[in-house]
């Protein structure tokens, strides 16, 4: 990726210090997060078979899975964004006196605040499940589809945490960090195609995922912006046409869904090519987000943006089952996935999931948004807070969602709340005088 460095072109950390945001950038991330829950939508399979009802991915074996993966795989550009915003909030918390740790702190909280609520309220839905006498295997394949997105808070916690660490490399030897990444995201990929060892590839969740957030760092101190409009063009379809040209040969699927279990590096060409285009497009993104339509979508999914994304697939599952309850009740017949009548209803699905899952986001906003506590002075108690969420979070995704592995689970994750946070002390105390002091950054 032929980036140059360039001098800084705008002083980023005083415009973020004083609290400007980017509405272009804001607006991309909330479409990446709409595209999430659509593309989560589309791919949602009811049937009723015997009375009872089936749960499928309704884009297995499908070619319209193709271009919609094209149109909605989002995550790439989610992490280059995840970079750039997270590049200038760092630059931020380091210009009102803070450090890593007190970044990494507030992401902490931020991620994984919402997530204790939702997994509790998840696992009590399963017990209660259960209670009622559900079949033992929808209720686990409930929490087996729950589970799935989770990969993202993990692998987006793990880089967030890594980001100081990673700022300063960026700053001494941009290309070179970025180029390793890049590499090693490659030789896995080659690795695992010689030996068939497929397990090789989750080592990418680290590789691909941190090679983007890198590249939200060019975003984010104008190196990109600073290339010559043609250089931007020709390297975005250069990724594309890559892109194309491993598909034809058939070295990868041209089904992009296909590449995130576990993630290729074919995402890093998706993501440089999504950026590309972004920063091409930057006047003309900031105009649109100015519009009152935009800027409310923005404002609304930008205040709780890990609340949406956490509730998007409980209210899908919830969703789908009352879909087999109503035909099951009626005695009426689901349209067969892919069939005309099923894509004729698709709208109308897609748009009640987008409005369930805005409703249900909005009670629990204040989670999400809520002041964090005085981050832990105590590198230690950093480490084994990232730790602990990360464990609770892999727990889940592992042995699947239940009753007994929620309650684990959120353990650990407000164990790693706790130690994220400074511990308790008188209010007279230097911690608590500054308190009120303290800067709130928005991710």
């Amino acid at each position: 990726m032929a980036i140059v460095q360039a001098p800084p072109v705008r002083d980023i950390t005083s415009v973020e210090a004083r609290g400007t945001r980017d509405t272009g950038i804001d607006l991309v991330r909330s479409l990446c997060v709409i595209g999430v829950v659509l593309l989560h939508a589309i791919m949602v399979g009811v049937s009723v078979v015997d009375g009872r009802p089936v749960f499928d991915n309704a884009s297995t074996g499908t070619w319209w899975i193709v271009p919609v993966s094209w149109a909605l795989q989002v995550m790439p550009l989610f992490f280059v964004i995840g970079g750039f915003s997270g590049l200038l909030a760092y630059r931020s918390v380091l210009a009102r006196g803070g450090d890593a740790r007190s970044f990494i702190a507030g992401r902490v909280h931020r991620l994984l605040r919402p997530a204790v609520v939702t997994i509790a309220v998840i696992g009590v839905a399963l017990w209660a499940l259960t209670v009622l006498g559900v079949p033992v295997d929808l209720v686990a394949v409930a929490g087996y589809r729950y589970g799935q997105p989770l990969w993202f808070l993990a692998v987006f916690l793990l880089c967030q945490a890594l980001l100081p660490a990673l700022a300063h490399v960026h700053r001494t030897r941009p290309l070179l960090t970025l180029a390793v990444l890049v590499s090693a995201a490659a030789a896995v990929d080659v690795v695992r195609a010689v030996s068939g060892v497929d397990a090789l590839g989750f080592l990418n969740l680290a590789f691909v995922w941190l090679a983007l957030q890198q590249i939200g760092f060019f975003l984010a101190d104008g190196s990109i912006d600073a290339l010559p409009r043609r250089t931007r063009v020709r390297i975005g379809a250069g990724a594309a046409l890559a892109l194309l040209l491993a598909f034809a040969t058939g070295l990868c699927s041209p089904d992009l869904i296909a590449h995130i279990n576990p993630p290729t590096s074919a995402l890093i060409l998706v993501g440089i090519a999504h950026t590309c285009a972004l920063s091409l497009n930057r006047t003309r993104l900031s105009a649109l987000s100015a519009r009152p339509f935009a800027a409310a979508v923005s404002g609304f999914i930008g205040r709780r943006t890990m609340t949406v994304y956490l509730w998007h697939m409980p209210v899908l599952l919830a969703l789908a089952g009352v879909t087999a309850l109503v035909a099951i009740g009626d005695g009426s017949t689901l349209p067969a996935v892919g069939s005309a009548a099923w894509w004729a209803d698709r709208p109308l699905w897609l748009a009640t999931a987008l409005t369930l899952t805005a409703l249900v986001a909005i009670p629990f906003t204040r989670i999400e948004t809520r002041r964090p506590p005085m981050p832990t002075a105590a590198t230690r108690r950093i480490v084994f807070a990232v730790l602990s969420g990360l464990i609770g979070v892999v727990l889940l995704l592992v042995l699947g969602t239940t009753p007994v592995t929620a309650v684990i689970a959120v353990g650990l994750l407000l164990v790693a709340l706790r130690l994220a946070a400074a511990p308790m002390r008188g209010r007279g105390s230097p911690r608590s005088t500054l308190r009120n002091a303290r800067p709130r950054v928005r991710a």
